[in-house]
Order: C-alpha cells, then sequence, then structure tokens
C-alpha cells in the first residue's frame, strides 16, 4: 500500500518556493505541446492506471499536453517536489495532505479527484464475529504513523475508538497473521489480495468509504502559480485524466498496464487485474457525485463534510479557511455545489 504522505516535511521551505509569483509557468508557444511532468506517490500500480492509460493512449497529447509521470515511491514528497518546480502537478492521495497544505499557506490546491472513494480499509481475521467496523473497538489495530494522523481521527470521531488500539504498522503483514485479534490497515486493491495469495486467508475487509468516511484519494495538485499562468493546460490535464480513468476501467487497459510495468518491473499481472476489478466493483472511481458529474468531480458539500471532522478532532482551527485546500473551477459546473 502506498504510504500516506501529509506535508509536513520541510513546510518552511515549501512556502519559500510556493511564494505566489514565483516560477510562474510560461505560456506555451502555439502549436507546441505544454510539458507537464505529473508526479505519483508511490510506485507505478493500478491505482494510478488512468494516468499511465491517458499517456499510453493519447487522450493528453491530443489535448495538447506532453504528460511525464514521474514515479514516486519511498521518501518521494510530492508537495516538495511541486514546490521546487521540479514537477508541475503532482497526486495527493489524501485529502489530509492538502489541508495540511492549506493549513501552512502553501499554494498548491486540488483541482480535481479521480477517486470519489478512498480506498483505505481496516482487515480482520475472518470467523471473529466481525461484521461492521464498530465491532473493531478494543482490538489492536496496526496503523502507520501517517495514518494516526489521518483516517484514525474519523474513526476515533465515529465509532469511539481509543488511541490505546493502536499497534505500529511496519507495512509487514506477519504481525497481523499471528494473532486473530489483531487488525491492520491497508488499501482495498492491494493488501487484501496480497495476503490471501500469500496465507491463504480470505480476511475480513472494512473499506472506510462506505461506512461514511468523507475524504477524497487520488487529486491532482497544481501549484496556484499555474493556475493562474496556465489555467487551459490544468482543464485540458483534468479532463485527459478523467478520460484515461474511464477508457482503463471500462475499456481495454493493455496499454495503461504495458506503461505500468516498464515503470515499475516488479508488477504483475495478476495484481493488476484485481485491482482494477476491485476499483470497479467497490466504484472506488466512478460512485457517488460521480455519477452526474464525471470522473474527477470534486464538491463543496463534500470538503466541507471533511473539514468539520477533523477540526472538531482538534486537527485543524475551527476558523481555518479550508477552501484554500482545493478549487471546483476545473470540475464539472452542474456538479460543484
Amino acid at each position: 500500500m502506498k504510504v500516506l504522505r501529509l506535508a509536513a516535511v520541510a513546510l518552511a521551505a515549501l512556502v519559500c518556493a510556493c511564494s505566489p509569483g514565483e516560477k510562474q509557468t510560461a505560456a506555451p508557444v502555439e502549436g507546441t505541446p505544454t510539458k507537464i511532468r505529473f508526479a505519483t506517490d508511490w510506485r507505478a500500480q493500478a491505482e494510478q492506471g488512468g494516468f499511465y492509460q491517458a499517456v499510453a493512449t493519447g487522450e493528453y497529447a491530443k489535448r495538447g499536453l506532453d504528460v511525464q509521470i514521474v514515479q514516486g515511491g519511498p521518501g518521494v514528497n510530492v508537495p516538495q517536489l511541486l514546490a521546487s518546480g521540479a514537477v508541475e502537478a503532482g497526486m495527493g492521495s489524501n485529502s489530509f495532505i492538502v489541508m495540511n497544505l492549506a493549513k501552512e499557506n502553501i499554494p498548491v490546491k486540488a483541482v480535481s479527484a479521480m477517486m470519489q472513494k478512498d480506498p483505505q480499509v481496516l482487515i480482520a481475521h475472518p470467523e471473529q464475529g466481525l461484521e461492521k467496523i464498530a465491532d473493531l473497538k478494543g482490538r489492536p489495530i496496526l496503523l502507520s504513523d501517517a495514518s494516526v494522523s489521518a483516517f484514525w481521527v474519523w474513526l476515533k470521531s465515529k465509532y469511539g475508538f481509543t488511541d490505546d488500539q493502536v499497534r505500529k504498522y511496519t507495512f509487514n503483514a506477519a504481525p497481523f497473521l499471528s494473532d486473530k485479534r489483531v487488525v491492520q490497515q491497508g488499501y482495498v486493491t492491494s493488501e487484501p489480495y496480497t495476503i490471501e495469495k500469500q496465507a491463504g486467508l480470505k480476511a475480513k475487509v472494512f473499506l472506510l468509504a462506505d461506512e461514511g468516511y468523507p475524504g477524497y484519494a487520488t487529486m491532482i495538485l497544481v501549484p496556484d502559480s499555474m493556475i493562474a499562468s496556465n489555467p487551459a493546460a490544468v482543464k485540458a490535464f483534468v479532463e485527459g485524466s478523467a478520460a484515461g480513468w474511464k477508457s482503463y476501467l471500462e475499456g481495454d487497459a493493455a496499454p495503461g498496464d504495458a506503461l505500468i510495468k516498464k515503470d515499475n518491473p516488479e508488477m504483475t499481472q495478476d495484481v493488476l487485474d484485481q485491482a482494477r476489478e476491485k476499483l470497479r466493483s467497490y466504484g472506488i472511481v466512478d460512485s457517488g457525485d460521480a455519477k452526474t458529474g464525471g470522473i474527477g468531480v470534486m464538491t463543496d458539500a463534500r470538503w466541507a463534510e471533511f473539514f468539520k471532522v477533523a477540526s472538531e478532532q482538534g486537527v485543524y482551527p475551527p476558523t481555518m479557511d479550508y477552501k484554500r485546500a482545493y478549487t471546483l473551477q476545473f470540475v464539472a459546473p452542474a456538479a460543484a455545489k
């Protein structure tokens, strides 16, 4: 599972690097494709499939863009890459990342959310009498440090979970497999399949989004300077990405998969295939507001709901202008309400 990164690293440097008016994107020469380097937050995988598909099938090219995907991995900090001008756009894996940028007055915004549902899950052993998330209260739960500052906030608010349940998660399933009482975090598209493949265990899976978790995932982040200087390119990138995701989920995914495996030779086709099926069956990309507003849509209502939960738990000041975190300028007007 890709590591959730909160933008708490080198924020002072980010503020400096992102000062308004600096690193403005030059207007493209007529007839010349606009180059966009897009940084992902983890190694190439199906969870980024729509972006790779858009490159492979020419969805970006036909909109006048020359897009290069910059593969993420351990230690990659997407907001820092954006701030330094190393990339023109980047992926935000969860809503806390974007809100943290707004809290620190970093001029970077979410312009689209390719996943209406955050694929975050809690994974438990079967035959333990656990039928709903509330049943996990009191059980030890393996969480990364970043997760404790992210979706754990919502779990405590909604279900009364307590911090004494938290155990350190090191992205190794061994502690989970060795103790039937233990619960661990994961992505619906990844860990459940890996656990079943490696240990023959068909785990109980709870998708937080289906229990009301309001966060978006796989957002496109763009500096304010680019939004101001080249909104046409931003719009083209959002539209091309949405078309790529639609093609990846509903059409022939082979072009995108080929690029994914080129970037990440350790990725296997069976992992890609099952992840793509999970993206479809759980409605990760095209459920909710996306049914009427299209893939990538965001709404003020969803952001307000997310901020309410986080601020009530003390993550953000209640007076914070959370709308600095995003713009609805590039999503369907009919749905951006």
